[in-house]
């Protein structure tokens, strides 16, 4: 078999692009479910036939990439459990749940309905390391699949599982204090027109809340249309027009959400993070006093964190990175400004039905409104600039460079931070920092940016 370049399919978060333009193509997608179904069956699996769980948004491409990946993983003899539309935490609970060897969700989470993706799970619920990726990556290049197939008689099946909505509704109410009810709470929720636009509001309501849904109605082509949480202003305009408590936007996968307070002003994932952390604090639940952060979160959240004596730890860009780092260090709490937020008792990734659960417990057990929890935190100015580069290279080789960055860190004086990267998506270097004058941050930023852009152009 001569080897082929290995083409790189995952991204941050999984294979992902425009429907029925490569990646997403069925005859990709069929050798990404024949790699699975390769993988599965060549390591001890709990099941005689390996199992996969696979779950869908509302997007109108789910359909075609749903068969082509059930087609790949039935002819390597792997059988699929098909539950269709459901969160992307959801398939991450009910593969561990249903005692599958892997789950994959079919998303682009808040990208527009023409687009699409591939994420996958381990057993236990948690999305696949790096070096599985990239066996998938090397089998879906080079393998002759046709000389792996399973025999007639070892072929997988599918079925339809119709009661994984039940079962992760149940679930999601169970992440919520049991001595406590929503009701007396009038909720917005906006579900984006996708994956949670059933099982969000069974939760909220089943709980006693009186709730106002949005973004409920999808057709195939409007998820993420000027609805969920890309579009927070539709959902403040709802919360003060129907004089509500708090409004909950998700995204089209719902593995995140931004909240809205009572006045109409946004909780974004830092300001989710900062109150969590500090009632978790205050009843003693918040493992090692440490929260999970990546680096494009405000340097307000170590502020006042640190402050009240919890430390927040910061990774890279993505969840997948926060989880990792909570999962070896021990960790329960991380998240996003986004809105991915993960409590790794509860589940295995973002979750943002838990997360607006867990604030609401919050409301809950403090007798607060979310406004004056949302105040708790205040956001330090931040400038970003993104400067167009020709080549990339490691900055602290760059001459001047470091000493640039270390004058600035100095007039920062401990009040803010710098923070720069190359995207990873486009020939620009990403140039962020963080202080108390706007004045003076924009002119550290435009400084460095301008320096970079010379020596890399």
């Amino acid at each position: 078999m001569g080897q082929k370049m290995t083409e790189k399919l995952f991204g941050t978060d999984g294979i992902r692009g425009r429907a029925n333009s490569h990646p997403i193509t069925p005859d990709v997608l069929l050798r990404v479910g024949q790699a699975m179904g390769y993988l599965l069956r060549k390591k001890p699996a709990r099941n005689k036939h390996p199992k996969v769980v696979i779950g869908k948004d509302t997007r109108l491409s789910g359909y075609m990439v749903e068969q082509a990946l059930t087609s790949g993983l039935n002819s390597m003899g792997v059988h699929v459990q098909l539950v269709g539309p459901l969160p992307t935490p959801g398939i991450g609970f009910v593969t561990q749940n249903m005692r599958a060897d892997a789950g994959i969700v079919i998303s682009a989470s808040h990208n527009p309905y023409c687009d699409n993706g591939v994420k996958i799970f381990g057993p236990e619920g948690f999305k696949i390391a790096d070096e599985m990726e990239k066996e998938i990556e090397h089998l879906v290049a080079n393998a002759d699949f046709n000389s792996l197939l399973a025999g007639s008689n070892d072929l997988g099946r599918s079925k339809r599982i119709d009661d994984a909505q039940g079962r992760y509704i149940v679930y999601l109410k169970s992440t919520f204090p049991l001595e406590y009810t929503l009701e007396g709470l009038r909720v917005v929720l906006d579900c984006a027109n996708g994956a949670a636009y059933k099982v969000a509001p069974a939760v909220f309501e089943e709980l006693g809340a009186e709730v106002i849904v949005i973004g409920n109605e999808p057709n195939g082509f409007n998820i993420n249309d000027k609805v969920g949480a890309l579009y927070p202003a539709k959902l403040s305009e709802a919360v003060q027009a129907y004089r509500a408590d708090v409004g909950i936007s998700l995204d089209g996968d719902a593995d995140r959400s931004l909240l809205v307070d009572e006045k109409g002003r946004m909780v974004n994932g830092d300001h989710i993070l900062c109150l969590c952390a500090l009632h978790m604090k205050n009843k003693g639940t918040l493992t090692k006093d440490t929260v999970v952060a990546t680096q494009m979160s405000n340097f307000g959240l170590d502020k006042i964190l640190n402050s009240k004596g919890v430390k927040v730890v910061r990774t890279n860009v993505g969840d997948k990175h926060v989880v990792e780092e909570m999962r070896k260090n021990g960790f329960t709490l991380g998240g996003e400004q986004s809105g991915h937020i993960i409590f790794l008792n509860h589940s295995t990734t973002g979750d943002g039905c838990v997360a607006a659960l867990n604030v609401l417990a919050v409301m809950k057990e403090t007798g607060k409104r979310l406004s004056e929890l949302n105040d708790m935190m205040t956001d330090v100015p931040q400038v970003l600039i993104n400067a167009k580069v020709r080549q990339r290279k490691d900055l602290s080789e760059i001459q001047g460079y470091p000493e640039m960055i270390e004058k600035i860190k100095k007039k920062l004086n401990g009040e803010g931070r710098t923070f720069v990267r190359f995207s990873g998506t486009e020939d620009v270097i990403r140039v962020l920092v963080e202080g108390p004058d706007k004045l003076a941050i924009g002119k550290y930023a435009e400084e460095i940016a301008n320096f970079l852009q010379k020596e890399l152009s």
